[in-house]
């Protein structure tokens, strides 16, 4: 799978490390080591963090569901400012966009804007999710990998790959290498969002799924050497 422009997918809770919470500096700055490789060989990076590490709001009955999603889209930008100055002090030029505007803090997205930022080079976050209420991290990623015509998705977890049950919960679980998404659509498989797999299966977009933990698992995966599971339309 040839790799020229790829949307990357971090987990707030595997950049908070074994703390759980907030940011493990030796995990963020072991990522923008392998970003920096694939950058560097010319690989266009755009990349989408979850907010977990900070906000996990639907666990809660006493916040309304809109609210706390506006809360888990600010968290989402929070992480992105902090690992897109890790970025750079790793060398690479960065770039912030959101569906809204955050002052002079991000860039309001435009397509066109971002493809001006990938063509001059820059590792591009796309920060506030969809902009709206009830879609995950997962829609955002599939949304602006559409829109942006990357070549794959990139899902960096904290688990290696799709089972086809809990592998925290099941020690006899399966781990998928290829599955389509009609597959994980049918089989109700929770790794990847449903709105997101449905989006991606419409405009045939692939998804690799695989370990954030596994010695340089993001720069394998950016040359298409994928120890996870291929999610294909």
């Amino acid at each position: 799978m040839e790799m020229k422009r790829v949307l990357l997918k971090l987990s707030g809770e595997a950049l908070a490390g074994a703390q759980k919470t907030g940011y493990d500096e030796a995990t963020v700055k072991e990522v923008a080591r392998q970003v920096k490789l694939s950058s560097d060989a010319g690989i266009q990076v755009g990349i989408v963090i979850g907010g977990g590490n900070f906000w996990r709001g639907r666990t809660s009955k006493a916040i309304d569901r809109t609210k706390a999603d506006q809360i888990g889209m600010l968290a989402t930008i929070m992480n992105c400012i902090y690992v897109s100055e890790i970025f750079r002090s790793a060398g690479m030029e960065t770039e912030i966009f959101t569906p809204f505007a955050c002052g002079t803090m991000t860039k309001l997205f435009s397509k066109d804007q971002a493809n001006e930022a990938f063509q001059a080079g820059k590792v591009l976050f796309f920060a506030g999710g969809t902009g709206h209420p009830y879609f995950s991290t997962d829609t955002g990623i599939a949304l602006r990998a559409i829109e942006m015509d990357a070549d794959c998705i990139l899902l960096a977890k904290a688990v290696d790959g799709i089972y086809d049950s809990d592998p925290k919960l099941n020690p006899e679980a399966k781990r998928y290498d290829k599955i389509s998404y009609n597959e994980v659509i049918e089989k109700q498989l929770t790794a990847i969002d449903l709105t997101a797999s449905i989006m991606c299966m419409e405009q045939k977009m692939p998804m690799a799924v695989f370990s954030l933990n596994e010695k340089d698992g993001i720069a394998n995966a950016m040359q298409g050497k994928i120890n996870g599971t291929i999610v294909t339309a």
